[in-house]
């Protein structure tokens, strides 16, 4: 091991001299070396990490609160105020207004603060999904709202959109500040475009944008969503904000399926029938509760997944033993087979979602319920967005 020569008393060698090859590469890095510095120094147009991009290196991701001073705030809890306030939606749509909101503070080039809790809905928070073998329908997680830091992971999701909690540390914070600006500190707003926002100075200035949302769901504050253009945001950005935990729980699962496909099935909530004036069964989705049936399952995806392929199935139909049918032609998984995991962190169906989620994303072949895209595979060809069509249900091969 070399010693260093200040312990010894000797005396630090120079460099030995180079063969001439050696010598002239050593020149020219030296001169590189150089230039990057210069251009670093004296050039103000150029950025830091816009210099690591032109020398090939990705820049490292920062969290966007630093040096972001201004605020974006919705409201104490998704979809509130509106109809939403007294219960509240699934998860899938209060993710589809916190999305919303998320890029409106993403136009504005504010820091959103978040609801500290998210609502979890009666319909969509029972336990016996993930243990199908031995729970009822009865058994729920006994909570009406989970934090929304056991849900998302706020500093990942700050790299892209900053945002804070509606705590009362952030509040206290902001409240202080916005004091000593006095007019100029919170505009409260309704109505207004977020291109108004960002332009008009009498908003662009202020500490504080306080939005009131359209009552009918936050996400309706993006009625332009179906144009590609003014979406800010992908439809995964919030499923892969899991926070660690989940993330590693649902890596974990991913390694024990090995090479798998996944398929959604969503049922119950979704069959809903009513009788019409003349005592006819009625549905939004006439062929949903067909299509998702094993034997109608079995033929759907036979052209898109092989006999023999390991199949997880994501589903909230909780009759035990309802996907059997199809283990005869795949190896079948579900989330009650990962318990040793998931039972360790698992407060709340949507957590357990956001598992399924991430696993389903990475499937090699995965097909939903019903199409979201027009590339999508999906059980069934009934639209997913349909409110007002009620048709008699359809229990045959069309």
């Amino acid at each position: 091991m070399a010693i260093h020569p200040r312990i010894t008393g000797g005396r630090r060698q120079g460099p030995l001299p180079l063969p001439l090859k050696r010598a002239l590469l050593a020149a020219i890095a030296f001169a590189a070396a150089v230039s990057v510095l210069c251009l670093l120094s004296f050039t103000d147009t150029v950025s830091f990490t816009d210099t690591l991009s032109f020398l090939g290196f990705t820049p490292r991701d920062v969290d966007k609160r630093e040096g972001n001073r201004k605020y974006l705030y919705w409201g104490t809890r998704i979809d509130c105020p509106g109809k939403h306030c007294g219960s509240c939606a699934g998860l899938g749509h209060q993710e589809s207004s916190l999305r919303c909101a998320l890029e409106e503070a993403l136009f504005l080039d504010r820091i959103l603060v978040m609801p500290s809790k998210m609502c979890l809905s009666s319909v969509h928070n029972t336990k016996g999904i993930l243990h199908s073998s031995n729970a009822t329908s009865k058994q729920r997680w006994e909570t009406g709202s989970c934090a929304m830091e056991s849900l998302y992971d706020l500093d990942l999701m700050s790299r892209t959109v900053p945002v804070i909690l509606d705590n009362p540390r952030s509040w206290y914070e902001i409240i202080s500040r916005s004091t000593k600006l006095g007019e100029a500190g919170v505009v409260d707003v309704q109505g207004v475009s977020r291109v108004e926002l960002k332009e008009n100075p009498n908003y662009s200035s202020a500490l504080l944008i306080n939005r009131t949302a359209s009552p009918l769901a936050w996400f309706m504050e993006c009625k332009d969503r179906t144009k590609r253009s003014s979406v800010m945001l992908p439809y995964t950005f919030l499923p892969t904000m899991a926070t660690k935990k989940l993330r590693d729980a649902a890596n974990k699962m991913k390694e024990i399926l090995g090479d798998y496909d996944a398929i959604h099935v969503r049922r119950g909530d979704l069959l809903k029938n009513r009788k019409d004036s003349f005592g006819v069964e009625r549905s939004l989705h006439p062929h949903l509760d067909r299509d998702t049936r094993p034997e109608f399952i079995k033929k759907r995806i036979a052209k898109w997944i092989q006999p023999g392929r390991t199949l997880f199935i994501a589903s909230n139909e909780r009759t035990p033993g309802f996907f059997s049918p199809l283990s005869d032609r795949y190896k079948l998984a579900y989330s009650s087979n990962f318990s040793s995991i998931l039972d360790l962190i698992i407060e709340n169906n949507y957590q357990l979602f956001m598992v399924e989620r991430l696993i389903m994303q990475g499937a090699r072949t995965f097909v939903k319920t019903m199409k979201e895209f027009d590339k999508d595979l999906a059980l069934c060809d009934d639209p997913k967005k349909n409110t007002k069509n009620w048709q008699k249900p359809v229990y045959t091969d069309d």
